[in-house]
C-alpha cells in the first residue's frame, strides 16, 4: 500500500569453434547475447531469406545481442551451439539436419536454449518429433498472399505487445497440420473470415511461444514478403519474441484455456470504482490508474474457486508505482474495506519483501530470487496469476511461481469474495489489460 525505497534489482557465416557442453552462451554472460540464424532449405525456397537475415541483424544491433548467420548444417554440434541464447531457424523447408545434428541441437535446447521459428520453420523436419513439438505445428498448405486480420490474443509478450488488438497484414497465410493449442501459448491467431483459404475451423494460431523439455521456443507464421522484414509492427514483433527467447524479456507461456474476460479492453460494465481518484480508459483497451485512494473492484460477482489473470505495468523508471490486485473481500463501497478484510497482491516493489511485488501484501513475502528472475522491469509489462482455492492463494508472475499462502486469520477468508485493482495516489501510475478468470473446480486448501 505505501511505498518507500527500491528492492530490485552482426558477423555471417557458420563458425565453429571448440566447446564443451550444449547448453546455451547464457552461462558465460560476460560475453554478451549471442544468435545463430540458421536458412538452410532442402525445399522451397523463400526468395526473403536473406532481406530477414539483414532484418535480424539490425535488430540485433539495435537490441544488443549479436547475430550469427548460416546455411551450413555443420554449424549444429554441441560444441558451437553452446555459443548461442537462441537459434532462429528461419523459413527453413525439407530435412536439414542430420541425426547427429539433431541430438545436438535437443542437447542444447534441453540445456536451456532458445528456438526462434519464422514462417516456413514450419515446414521443416516432418520425421523429427521433437522438432514437430518444438515448432508447435507443421504447415499444411497455404492460400494466395492476401490481406488478413490477425487478432492479438495475449497483449503483455514482447511479441505482441506493442500491436493493436487487431492488427492487418498482408503475408502468406499457413494452415497447419493440427491446431497447437492445447500444448502452446497462443500470442495471436487469424480472423478466417477476413480473408479466403483458411482451413482450421475458426481457431487459427498464427503466432505462439512455449517453455519446451528445458527450453523456450517461439514461432511466428508471419514473414513471407521481402516486404515483411522493412515493416516495423512486423520487426518488433520479432524482435520481442527473440527477445524472450534469449532470456531479454520475460512472459506467461504456459497454455491458457477457459478463461472468460472480466475486462477485455471494452467495457467496464460489472465494475465499479471505490473511493477517490479513477482509471482512465485508453482507445489501446489499457487501463491506467489516476489519483486516489481507491478501488475499481468487480461487482457484479462474488469469487470462489478460481485462476484470475491480469497483466500490468509500472510507468515510472525505477518502479516507485504503487498499486495492487485485491481478492476475497465483501462488497463495499470503501476502498479500506478491502485493505482490511482482503488480500493484496503488491506490484510496487519499493518497500520490505511482504509488501514488494509479489508480495501478499504484509502477510508474505514472495521467493524474492524467482521474483527477480521473473520480472520485467518498468515500461515493460507483466503478467500474473493469482489462484484461490478454498483458504489456498497462490502466485504466479510472467509463469513462475512465487508466492504460496494459506490464510489462517479467522476475521478474513479467501473462500469467496470479490476481486479489485488499487489506484493508490497521484503519484502512482500503473496499467492493467486483458483481466481474464477461469472457475476451478474445488475450493480445496
Amino acid at each position: 500500500m505505501r511505498s518507500t525505497g527500491r528492492i530490485m534489482t552482426g558477423v555471417a557465416g557458420a563458425a565453429l569453434l571448440l566447446g564443451c557442453v550444449s547448453g546455451p552462451a547464457a552461462s558465460h554472460p560476460d560475453e554478451g547475447k549471442r544468435v545463430l540464424v540458421f536458412s538452410k532449405t532442402a525445399g522451397f525456397r523463400h526468395d526473403s531469406i536473406p532481406a530477414g537475415v539483414e532484418a535480424v541483424k539490425q535488430l540485433g544491433s539495435g537490441g544488443g545481442f549479436t547475430v550469427d548467420a548460416t546455411e551450413d548444417a555443420g554449424a549444429f554440434t554441441a560444441q558451437n551451439l553452446r555459443r548461442y541464447d537462441a537459434v532462429v531457424f528461419l523459413s527453413t523447408t525439407g530435412d536439414v539436419l542430420d541425426e547427429a545434428q539433431q541430438a545436438a541441437f535437443e542437447g542444447y535446447i534441453r540445456h536451456g536454449g532458445g528456438y526462434v521459428g519464422i514462417h516456413a520453420a514450419a515446414d521443416t523436419e516432418y520425421d523429427w518429433a521433437f522438432y514437430g513439438g518444438l515448432a508447435g505445428a507443421y504447415f499444411q498448405s497455404h492460400p494466395a498472399i492476401q490481406s488478413a486480420t490477425v487478432n492479438v490474443e495475449d497483449r503483455a509478450h514482447p511479441a505482441t505487445s506493442g500491436l493493436e488488438r487487431t492488427w492487418t497484414r498482408t503475408d502468406e497465410w499457413y494452415n497447419y497440420r493440427s491446431n497447437p493449442r492445447d500444448q502452446v501459448h497462443v500470442l495471436a491467431s487469424l480472423d478466417e473470415s477476413s480473408y479466403t483459404g483458411g482451413t482450421m475451423n475458426g481457431d487459427h494460431p498464427i503466432a505462439w511461444c512455449q517453455n519446451y523439455q528445458g527450453g523456450r521456443a517461439f514461432y511466428t507464421g508471419l514473414g513471407h514478403t521481402k516486404e515483411s522484414y522493412a515493416e516495423p509492427a512486423y520487426r518488433q514483433h520479432l524482435l520481442g519474441g527473440i527477445r524472450w527467447a534469449i532470456g531479454d524479456a520475460q512472459a506467461d507461456c504456459r497454455p491458457e484455456n477457459g478463461y472468460r474476460a472480466l475486462f477485455d479492453g471494452g467495457s467496464l460494465d460489472g465494475w465499479k470504482q471505490a473511493g477517490p481518484g479513477s482509471f482512465t480508459l485508453d482507445d489501446d483497451g489499457t487501463l491506467t490508474s489516476s489519483g486516489g485512494m481507491g478501488l475499481l473492484w468487480y461487482e457484479a460477482s462474488e469469487l470462489a474457486s478460481y485462476s484470475l489473470k491480469l497483466d500490468w505495468k509500472m510507468a515510472g523508471a525505477d518502479g516507485d508505482d504503487n498499486s495492487g490486485v485485491f481478492v476475497g473481500f465483501p462488497p463495499s463501497d470503501d476502498p479500506w474495506s478491502a485493505v482490511n478484510n482482503g488480500y493484496e497482491i503488491q506490484i510496487d516493489a519499493t518497500d520490505v519483501p511482504e509488501k514488494t511485488t509479489g508480495s501478499v501484501y504484509g502477510f508474505r513475502s514472495a521467493d524474492l530470487k524467482k521474483r527477480d528472475r521473473a520480472l520485467n522491469p518498468p515500461g515493460e509489462w507483466n503478467t500474473y496469476e493469482i489462484r484461490v482455492e478454498g483458504e489456498h492463494l497462490r502466485v504466479w508472475l510472467n509463469g513462475v511461481k512465487i508466492n504460496d499462502f494459506t490464510n489462517t486469520d479467522p476475521a478474513r477468508s479467501l473462500v469467496d469474495g470479490h476481486i479489485g485493482i488499487q489506484n493508490h495516489g497521484a503519484d502512482d501510475q500503473v496499467s492493467f489489460r486483458d483481466i481474464r478468470i477461469k472457475e476451478l473446480p474445488g475450493k480445496g486448501n
